[in-house]
């Protein structure tokens, strides 16, 4: 098993920045994936980032593209989401995402992904 415990939520007003972390153990592989996803209030969750350890290689809903990054300290098998630019419409539940095994087609995919977050709750608010 492995655990994510996810950190770093908050409140803040439009056009400010927020850093989430998601920190990984227990049974962790060498290689894996780790990905944020967010669920906004009455909608389903979304893809928001996702990072693969080999490589190092990104990908990104196109809705916070150039305005989230992801990165991730391998060592430490946390992965954090650093958000600039926010507005009220990146108000949701954030949940951290983690998986040995994601193939490239299920990467945006929830289903990709065997071990999940509790959920960090963002704020974006005036």
């Amino acid at each position: 098993q492995v655990q994510l415990l996810e950190s770093g939520g908050g409140l803040v007003q439009p056009g400010g920045s927020l850093r989430l972390s998601c920190a990984a153990s227990g049974r962790t592989h060498s290689s894996y994936t780790m990905a944020w996803f967010r669920q906004i209030s009455g909608k389903e969750r979304e893809f928001v980032a996702a990072i693969r350890r080999r490589g190092g290689t990104t990908h990104y809903a196109d809705s916070v593209k150039g305005r989230f990054t992801i990165s991730a300290d391998n060592a430490k098998y946390t992965v954090y989401l650093q958000m600039t630019s926010l507005d009220t419409e990146d108000t949701a539940v954030y949940y951290c995402a983690y998986d040995p095994g994601v193939i490239l087609s299920s990467i945006r995919r929830q289903s990709g992904y065997r071990y999940w977050g509790q959920g960090t709750r963002v704020t974006v608010s005036s």
